[in-house]
Formats: C-alpha cells, sequence, structure tokens
C-alpha cells in the first residue's frame, strides 16, 4: 500500500474502529480507548415491517419473551451474514454509539472487521458492503485468524511459526502463520452454537425436556466442559417437559454435558491434527517451542486447554482476555496500515475510501 499524505491526515483526525462481527457477540474497538463495546448479536425486529426495535443486551433479553409481532434473530449464521439489511442495522448502530463518544464531532469511521477465513467472496462483499452502508468512510476486511493472532500479540511477522485456534460463535478457525503469511488453515463451521445445541439436543433425549438456546449456554458456561475437573459441578436447570407439556426442573452434571459436547469438541480437536499434519517440520519445531494460541469466547469453556493439550502432545495457552483477541487486532491493525496491508483481505478491486 503507497503511503497517501492524505489518508495520512485523515487518519490523524478520524476515527478508527476494530469491529469482531461475530455470530454469538460483535465487539468494537477504538483506537486509544480500548473496546467500548461487547454485546451479543442479537436484534429484535418488527415482524411485519422488519424494523429493528432493539439490539444487543436489549434484544438477547428479549430472547424467547417476544409477542406474536416481534421477533428476535441473530443476523449473522456461521460467521457470514444471513440477513444483510439487519446486519447492516446492527453494525450502523454499533458504529454509531462509538461514534457517539467522542468529545469533538470527526469525520465518518475507518473500520477494519473480521471476517471467517473460510468466507465465500459473496460473504466478504456483503461484510464490506454493510459496513459502507452503516457509515464507514473506509472499510477494510481481515481474515479472524490473523487478527486474533495479532491481537493475542503472536510473533506474526517473524520467521519462526506459531499457531492460533480461534473458537468463535460460528465458527472455529484454525492457521499457523510464519513471516506475515498463512501456511496452513482451516474454518470449521462448528464452534459455541453448535456445543449449545449438542447440549440442548442431550436433555432433550434423555430427559425429555425442552430447554432454549439461553439456558443451554449458561448450561457451557457454568458446569460445561472438555476435560475432567478437579470437582465435578451439578446444575439446575428450566425447562418445558415434552411428555406432560408442563415446567419441569431437573439437576445435571458436568460429566453428562462434557459427554453431550464431546463429538463436537473431537471434531475440532480432528481439525486441528489435520492442519498440524501438513505443517513443515520446521515449524513443527517452532510450535514445540511456542505451543498454540487459543483465542475466542469458545477457547474459555473449562479444560479446553488441558484437553488440547492432551491429545496434540503440545503446549496449548489460553491468550489474555481470549475473547477480545479479534478486535484488538483489527485496531491494531489500523494503528498502522502501511505495516499490515498485507493482512488485509484482497476483493478484487481497491479498496474504496467512500
Amino acid at each position: 500500500m503507497a503511503f497517501n499524505p492524505l489518508n495520512w491526515l485523515m487518519g490523524l483526525f478520524s476515527l478508527d474502529i476494530g469491529i469482531d462481527l461475530g455470530t454469538a457477540n460483535t465487539l468494537v474497538n477504538v483506537r486509544g480507548k480500548g473496546i467500548v463495546i461487547n454485546e451479543p448479536s442479537w436484534v429484535t425486529i418488527d415482524k411485519r415491517t422488519r424494523r429493528p426495535l432493539a439490539i444487543g443486551a436489549q434484544a438477547k433479553e428479549m430472547v424467547g419473551r417476544t409477542p406474536a409481532n416481534v421477533i428476535a434473530i441473530r443476523p449473522l449464521r456461521d460467521g457470514v451474514i444471513s440477513e444483510f439489511d439487519i446486519t447492516q442495522a446492527m453494525l450502523g448502530y454499533f458504529i454509531g454509539r462509538a461514534h457517539q463518544q467522542s468529545i469533538v464531532p470527526l469525520p465518518r469511521p475507518r473500520v477494519v472487521i473480521g471476517i471467517p477465513s473460510g468466507a465465500t467472496q459473496v460473504e466478504k462483499r456483503a461484510v464490506y458492503d454493510a459496513a459502507m452502508a452503516a457509515g464507514a468512510r473506509e472499510a477494510y476486511l481481515i481474515e479472524e485468524p490473523r487478527a486474533a493472532a495479532l491481537g493475542a500479540g503472536l510473533p506474526v511477522s517473524e520467521i519462526r511459526g506459531s499457531m492460533v485456534v480461534d473458537i468463535g460463535g460460528g465458527t472455529t478457525e484454525v492457521a499457523v502463520i510464519s513471516m506475515g503469511g498463512i501456511v496452513v488453515s482451516r474454518s470449521l463451521r462448528v464452534a459455541g452454537d453448535e456445543l449449545d445445541q449438542d447440549i440442548v439436543q442431550y436433555i432433550r433425549n434423555k430427559y425429555n425436556l425442552f430447554i432454549g438456546e439461553r439456558m443451554a449456554e449458561q448450561v457451557k458456561v457454568i458446569i460445561g466442559s472438555a476435560f475432567p475437573m478437579p470437582t465435578e459441578k451439578t446444575m439446575v436447570v428450566r425447562g418445558r417437559n415434552l411428555v406432560t407439556g408442563l415446567p419441569e426442573a431437573i439437576e445435571i452434571s458436568s460429566v453428562e454435558m462434557r459427554d453431550a459436547i464431546s463429538t463436537s469438541v473431537q471434531v475440532i480437536i480432528e481439525t486441528i491434527k489435520d492442519a498440524l499434519d501438513e505443517v513443515p517440520p520446521e515449524i513443527v519445531s517452532d510450535l514445540i517451542d511456542t505451543g498454540i494460541c487459543l483465542a475466542g469466547g469458545g477457547a474459555m469453556l473449562q479444560g479446553m486447554a488441558e484437553r488440547l493439550s492432551d491429545e496434540l502432545k503440545l503446549r496449548v495457552w489460553l491468550a489474555e482476555d481470549p475473547m477480545t483477541c479479534v478486535a484488538r487486532g483489527a485496531g491494531l491493525v489500523l494503528e498502522d496500515l502501511d505495516r499490515y496491508s498485507e493482512f488485509l483481505v484482497d476483493l478484487d478491486r481497491t479498496q474504496s475510501r467512500g
């Protein structure tokens, strides 16, 4: 990317925003302020007009509680846009909130958004177009594993190899990075959402109890685990008995939940093994020294690092504040666009200046 004095001058007086546009949560990182927004990627809309009524945390509170004329949806599925207009409204809302925090009026912001490495050209274009329509002056895209590696502080520009596994809500991103480039990558649409569905299905099949997504997520966070815990836990879950149709509460254990999510966890492990199988021996040697970095909200599943370490025979460690790695990495790119230009996704055209 050639140095442009006008862009440099505008950059001094513009709002720079790094966004992790996640299936489960959207995080906004403003240069100089850090993470200013971390809210669920939920929108409630009027069923007839499709007008957004609530966005973020307020919308998630309404899930399962809305009247007939209102529906709560997540406009992103498996890390990509499934509802363009609603995603645009959600992005506009979050960008507007970040912009309002400025003390003085500023030009429209420059935005870097993390996307799954397996996204198609059409899916990438949809994210770009949504960002521009939502009010960005310039929009850039970065693959999530690169952003996560940057945010986690991995030496991505050095010759020695680094490996990051970013487990989000809709996708698991696996990447081995050396000299700023991706050597091997995998994008798997099995992540936190799939674990939630596993829990819903397990409880339904074993106890004839139907629970909602929010309850399943709570179960995953509180007693879900990928590896035996020093002290196993129990939790009461509430739902509707499918036989009687009446409300019911039962007690379940962390051992049961480990069994419930075991298949999906194993799929993630096999994908990482598959990626490692393609890594050159010299980089494997580097990984024995540096280990594998876990990022993303799904990486905080209890015992995940221990399980991966046991299965892969490598040191696996959790990044500092793993949920914010992609947003922090996207923000770092905006601090020095010239340096990190090779990290940006090429959309087969010059990135728009708005």
